[in-house]
């Protein structure tokens, strides 16, 4: 298998390890495979100020799919170039929706920029103090005029994939329910917005087919992703359900599993150049070298 043009990875739980860092092994990789004529493309579901502070502590570069679908985010030039936004009205009515479902559930808005919640959602990502904005009743998240990526709903009492199935009747065709992992943490997007549904357009923009791309996940918000690309890869440490419905497995993000297939990907591409190179005749083989040596 020739490299694929573009490879998409998730962060958390995949690209990243558990302490949130980038390897080195890791990041070597990806400059590889750069250098070796491969796109890469985060796909999170991290907001841009986030990939933001990996870039600086990485010098990663390049386009971002960020808010599970709902930007896409220039890293080096820190600018929004596409958004695809979830409007108010449909946040508050999906909000009132699922609190009559479930009275215990806090709200919180992502704006991109900044997370404004409501006094019931306790969750704390660690953020910066400043990318955190209590505000000061339920009634009041609906104020904002800051353009919202995600709605937020958490609960202290159920995990995630059970918040999930207990929003699902109450949340209506016109949102995207899905999560990351998060302990109790729901993730409502627009409707139709997802990971896969955005890479598609900014690939077809580039001309590139999904068979063309490689792709790594390990949550369910991940699964558009590694089903549309032309491989999806599951990290060994994913969700129950992502390891259930992708037949390709990679090892663990502690381990560098997504180092672990780029740098196969890269051997294997040398070896078919190779092989290549040696099935010409001998006059061939000297124009051919600089193939190989690009990749």
């Amino acid at each position: 298998m020739l490299l694929p043009r573009l490879i998409a990875s998730d962060l958390d739980g995949t690209l990243l390890r558990n302490d949130g860092t980038l390897s080195p092994r890791t990041l070597r990789a990806l400059r590889a495979a750069e250098g070796a004529g491969a796109e890469i493309v985060i796909v999170t579901a991290r907001p841009p100020r986030f990939v933001d502070r990996l870039a600086e502590a990485t010098g990663l570069v390049g386009t971002a799919v960020c808010s599970n679908g709902a930007l896409v985010y220039d890293i080096a030039t820190r600018t929004v170039v596409s958004s695809r936004l979830l409007s108010l009205i449909t946040a508050q009515r999906v909000a009132t929706a699922l609190a009559a479902v479930l009275p215990e559930v806090g709200f919180a808005l992502e704006t991109g920029n900044q997370v404004l919640y409501e006094p019931a959602y306790r969750l704390r990502l660690c953020e910066d103090d400043d990318a955190e904005m209590p505000v000061a009743s339920l009634a009041d998240l609906w104020l904002t005029e800051a353009p919202v990526t995600k709605l937020l709903a958490w609960s202290d009492r159920l995990d995630a994939d059970t918040l999930l199935a207990a929003a699902r009747p109450g949340a209506g065709s016109d949102v995207q329910l899905t999560h990351s992992g998060g302990h109790g943490l729901l993730e409502i997007s627009a409707r139709g917005v997802t990971k896969a549904g955005t890479l598609a357009v900014l690939c077809a923009g580039r001309g590139i087919e999904a068979a063309e791309v490689v792709a790594f996940g390990d949550m369910p918000n991940d699964l558009t992703v590694l089903d549309w690309a032309g491989t999806g890869y599951a990290m060994a440490n994913a969700h129950p359900a992502v390891l259930a419905a992708v037949p390709v497995h990679t090892v663990s993000n502690e381990e560098d599993g997504v180092a672990h297939v780029i740098e196969r990907l890269l051997a294997e591409a040398e070896a078919e150049v190779e092989a290549a190179i040696g099935e010409l005749p001998l006059d061939e083989v000297g124009d051919t070298a600089a193939t190989a040596d690009a990749v």
